[in-house]
């Protein structure tokens, strides 16, 4: 876009032509896409918190139904038989990994089980590895926009002011009507960076906490169900 071209632009513009929908359409391709890249961003970052927030509702839930059951002096034979014929998440999979190293150690007939709470002890830490990837699946996108939505809308608004230079050298005028359009489209860009980031950032916050919560949740399992078949290993050795 040349200056002719720029000034030709923002000359009509009015206060009341300052609209967002005017701003967009009167903006430079380059603030277009920057604009629509934040849009696009914010849309993802909101589908993302939607996502996630209901997986870890779901996850706590499972959580807290697993260990009323397993806590409640249920056999945990007949526990493992109900849990590994589904597929199965959070605790209940540790359970289920650690469960079936220790049947398939007594099924083998092996003669010696010094092996064996090593053994478990791995199946349940990788399982816990999975679990806390699964959770912290996309949340590097919400870290990502947090971090770099401003300076995207930052662009942004350096191409605007250089717009508005553009037009202030091109008509030789410095009124109100020829540099308003490129500070409001300079402005607009910034605001849009700052509402994909902003959220972005709150929720990335809240939800490595949260996984944080839970990745202690099933460390703490893990460490209590090894303590049982500990028992259970000294005893029939």
């Amino acid at each position: 876009m040349n200056p002719a071209d720029v000034a030709q632009s923002a000359l009509p513009l009015t206060s009341s032509d300052l609209s967002l929908l005017a701003l967009f359409l009167l903006a430079h391709w380059i603030v277009k896409t920057v604009m629509v890249g934040l849009l696009a961003a914010s849309i993802w970052v909101w589908a993302i918190v939607i996502d996630k927030t209901i997986l870890y509702t779901r996850t706590r839930r499972a959580m807290e139904h697993f260990e009323n059951a397993f806590w409640s002096g249920q056999s945990l034979e007949e526990l493992y038989r109900t849990l590994s014929a589904r597929p199965t998440h959070s605790t209940a999979a540790l359970f289920v990994a650690g469960m079936r190293e220790w049947k398939r150690s007594f099924e083998s007939q092996a003669r010696s089980f010094a092996g064996l709470q090593m053994r478990i002890e791995k199946v349940m830490d990788v399982t816990i590895a999975r679990e806390i990837e699964r959770l912290e699946r996309r949340l590097l996108v919400l870290a990502t926009v947090g971090s770099a939505g401003p300076f995207i809308g930052l662009f942004g608004t350096v191409w605007g002011i250089m717009t508005s230079f553009q037009s202030i050298a091109a008509s030789k005028n410095t009124s109100l009507a020829v540099v308003a359009p490129g500070i409001a489209e300079a402005l607009f860009a910034t605001a849009i960076g700052l509402v994909a980031a902003i959220p972005a950032t709150i929720f990335y916050n809240k939800f490595v906490s949260e996984v944080n919560k839970q990745a202690q949740r099933l460390e703490g399992f893990a460490d209590e169900f090894s303590a049982i078949l500990s028992r259970q290993i000294d005893e029939r050795g």
